[in-house]
């Protein structure tokens, strides 16, 4: 056995408190994004954890990279056809999460996901590199397949087929956004006595702001 019991340390960066936070939690999220980049960190600060309900009942979770967020919310790209879209089909309720060590910061936000419009996926796609756009179009994401060497020679012949042409986006490739309906920030602090400050959406981008016990 493993025993991580004396795995401990001190949060003591930073505060979140009720009199610096805007009205809505899209505003705090930018602000927080854009410390945690300015930070200098390792890894991809646009690195986020989707949470889905799986066809089998079980909760899944994944890292993704988030492309775009606004006040309408949320948007990564992904297969349609993978377990993920599958669930999201059956339950289009899910939960994304940051987690930005170096500033002790984390962000929960629980959200109901939908396609976003083919013009959206069709602009994104077109701005990928080649070589991710063709990982796009070969890989049957999550689909078992025989080895590595039968998706790396299907990729060849991919290569060879496009060669000098135009790469078009899969339908079953695109993007999803997902609108949030509560966002949690999670500040550590001294003795685990953390913040947490959570907004609930009430309608039309109004939210109420709650203190939550660590």
């Amino acid at each position: 056995m493993n025993d991580l019991s004396n795995y401990r340390k001190s949060y003591e960066k930073s505060e979140l408190l009720e009199s610096s936070i805007p009205d809505d939690p899209i505003n705090l999220f930018n602000r927080w994004f854009h410390e945690a980049e300015d930070f200098g960190g390792s890894g991809e600060v646009n690195a986020m954890t989707v949470s889905t309900i799986g066809l089998d009942g079980f909760p899944k979770s994944r890292v993704v990279l988030l492309k775009k967020f606004s006040e309408e919310g949320f948007i990564f790209y992904t297969n349609y056809n993978s377990e993920k879209g599958k669930a999201i089909a059956a339950n289009p309720h899910v939960c994304l999460s940051f987690f930005w060590q170096e500033m002790e910061r984390q962000v929960i936000i629980k959200g109901i996901a939908q396609k976003t419009s083919e013009i959206i996926s069709d602009n994104y796609f077109d701005s990928r590199p080649e070589g991710s756009k063709l990982g796009a179009v070969v890989s049957n994401q999550s689909e078992v397949i025989p080895s590595r060497s039968f998706l790396e020679e299907n990729l060849k012949k991919l290569e060879n087929a496009y060669e000098g042409k135009s790469i078009s986006r899969p339908e079953h490739w695109g993007g999803y956004l997902v609108t949030p309906l509560e966002v949690e920030f999670w500040q550590g602090r001294a003795n685990r006595l953390h913040d947490r400050i959570c907004y609930k959406c009430k309608s039309n981008f109004s939210w109420s702001i709650q203190r939550l016990s660590p």
